[in-house]
């Protein structure tokens, strides 16, 4: 009998005038049932994967609605509406407080020196995870290097980190993509 795995994250950022974006990933999957009697490091590492699946997909949406040039929440950008997307479970909601959508520019603020600074702080704590495998996961999560994220890349980065240092995101899978 086949075992359903179901991950899901959500993930809210505040905007100004009091409003707020969010976005939640849930993806489904099945898996063998013996995995959990047999190999729970291989079932450990499924759900790191589709953790790490949802999160990336997650920073990805809020880093997209917040971005100056993303249209009205709803509407689909000039960039999407040119291109085939395939669909995702990812689903995006923003709304500033006063009844109008928000331009979500709070998003192009630069990284603040003390974000970057924990980030370091978060890396040197990670076993393997040295300054050039920093710069490559943040090429990877966000395609820039550390001294370019903005203060919402560099929230999703700490939130990244702190869940691999917890063990709940696997670095190398981060590392080798396995976050797209």
């Amino acid at each position: 009998m086949p075992l359903k795995l179901n991950v899901g994250l959500s993930k809210k950022v505040g905007l100004p005038d009091y409003g707020s974006l969010g976005a939640s990933c849930h993806v489904e999957v099945e898996l063998e049932s013996s995995l959990l009697q047999q190999d729970l490091q291989a079932f450990q590492q499924h759900v790191r994967r589709a953790y790490v699946a949802c999160a990336q997909a997650v920073n990805d949406e809020l880093a997209r609605q917040q971005s100056p040039n993303s249209s009205a929440p709803g509407q689909p950008s000039s960039q999407e509406t040119s291109r085939a997307a395939a669909p995702d479970n990812s689903h995006a909601s923003q709304n500033n407080g006063n009844g109008t959508a928000g331009n979500g520019a709070n998003g192009g603020h630069p990284a603040s020196q003390k974000q970057l600074d924990f980030i370091q702080q978060l890396a040197r704590q990670i076993r393997g995870l040295g300054v050039r495998r920093l710069d490559a996961l943040t090429e990877k999560m966000f395609g820039k290097p550390l001294a370019a994220l903005t203060s919402l890349d560099a929230s999703s980065l700490i939130d990244m980190l702190k869940a691999i240092k917890e063990g709940r995101v696997d670095l190398e899978a981060a590392l080798n993509g396995a976050t797209t």
